[in-house]
């Protein structure tokens, strides 16, 4: 179910948001606000912008033009800074100590953090304790990182591809944690390239496309303005024949079953039932994220060439 909260002051917002290295445009004039008790995943490909956003708005740098305020402040003042957490993609933490011991240093930080064992036990490292980090994997390691994130009851937390290396239970665990302090009140900010996780996870996405917002909206409505489908069945005609069809968009063939996205989807199964009457097995399914992300992408780069 989607949330709505455009009656609540966001927590942490841009306005007309530019930053620039150089000859490059991160981005462009974004206006974004993030609000308590929401999950907003914030997606785009490589180079985005969406690093860009996450640091202007913890305070890791600063806009060139525009503004980005957290808790009404700026975010490169402690005192807001002081009410996040944040887990980046990229962590560097002391190889010499103890997961309990990075937690317990971590929670010092804060006025009033999570009981240890409640920390460790919602990060799913409490089998970890006296382990010492630079024994740990990868994914055991990406799981310490986020026990830190939110050892402080953060209201805002900032979470950066923060699946990556973890196995399935993990990740699944991960989501469950997630949904948990989203439904306490907890405002998080996702960035993932697990396009699944952000359908699964997110009351609102913001898509970023060359700096700028291309699309923001719940899951199920930007799948919805991407207006297609997909039919799956079983034919004896190849795929050449079916994507010379006007109706017809992707098509993919392995096995005498054809996989076909089309925009008009009872047009073109008219069109298949009549040029094949062997036609079986037939499925008809609406896109997914991912595939609503390409088409969104693609209708955009055209626009983008043009000006």
């Amino acid at each position: 179910m989607t949330r709505t909260h455009s009656a609540i002051p966001p927590l942490a917002s841009l306005r007309a948001a530019g930053k620039r290295y150089g000859d490059v445009v991160a981005l462009d004039g974004v206006d974004l606000d993030v609000r308590a008790g929401e999950v907003l995943a914030v997606l785009g490909a490589n180079g985005a912008g969406k690093t860009t956003a996450l640091g202007l708005l913890t305070g890791r740098i600063g806009a060139d033009r525009g503004t980005a305020t957290l808790f009404g402040l700026d975010p490169r003042d402690p005192a807001a800074r002081q009410g996040i957490g944040v887990m980046l993609q990229a962590a560097s933490l002391p190889d010499g100590l103890r997961v309990a011991e990075h937690v317990r240093l971590q929670s010092a930080y804060y006025g009033d953090p999570r009981p240890l064992a409640e920390t460790l036990d919602l990060a799913g490292v409490a089998d970890l304790a006296r382990r010492g980090y630079a024994e740990l994997s990868g994914g055991q390691q990406r799981r310490v990182q986020f026990a830190l994130a939110i050892c402080g009851r953060p209201p805002l937390l900032f979470v950066d591809e923060p699946t990556t290396g973890l196995d399935v239970e993990a990740r699944r665990h991960f989501w469950s944690v997630l949904r948990t302090l989203r439904d306490a009140g907890t405002a998080i900010v996702l960035t993932t390239h697990y396009l699944e996780e952000a359908d699964a996870l997110a009351d609102r996405i913001v898509l970023l496309a060359g700096g700028r917002i291309l699309a923001e909206d719940a899951p199920a409505a930007l799948k919805a303005r991407a207006a297609g489908k997909r039919l799956r069945a079983r034919t004896r005609l190849p795929a050449a024949v079916i994507g010379a069809w006007p109706e017809a968009g992707d098509v993919r063939v392995a096995d005498g079953v054809a996989d076909v996205a089309s925009k008009d989807a009872e047009a073109l199964l008219r069109r298949w039932l009549a040029a094949d009457d062997t036609l079986s097995e037939l499925e008809v399914r609406a896109l997914s994220l991912e595939e609503t992300f390409l088409t969104l992408t693609t209708a955009a780069a055209p626009a983008e060439e043009a000006a």
